[in-house]
């Protein structure tokens, strides 16, 4: 399997892993965006994952538009970083700039 495989099979993963979650929790809990976002950071643990995963994608969004001359526009994986999340957002731009240096996407 080659990389630009495995980073498309990752975006998948990255999209469906995280939403099982997401549904057990709306399921569970109601359809209060206000609570999902204060259950991010119920103790220690989860606040800590939460502070984590913000700032990497911060950095993520830095490195697109640092490269926006040399990649592919940000705005769609922002859109996917923040509707779906980084694990979904991430894998999938670098499959699209997978290959772009020889000229491929």
């Amino acid at each position: 399997m080659n990389l630009k495989t495995s980073y498309l099979i990752l975006a998948v993963l990255g999209a469906i892993i995280p939403y099982v979650f997401f549904i057990d929790f709306f399921s569970t809990e109601g359809l209060s965006v206000t609570h999902f976002i204060a259950s991010w950071f119920v103790n220690g643990a989860a606040g800590g994952g939460a502070a984590d995963l913000i700032i990497s994608s911060l950095v993520f969004w830095v490195y697109m538009f640092s490269r926006k001359n040399n990649g592919p526009k940000p705005w769609a994986f922002i859109a996917m970083n923040l509707f779906i999340g980084l694990s979904c957002a991430l894998p999938t731009y670098l499959w699209a700039t997978t290959g772009q240096a020889q000229g491929r996407v």
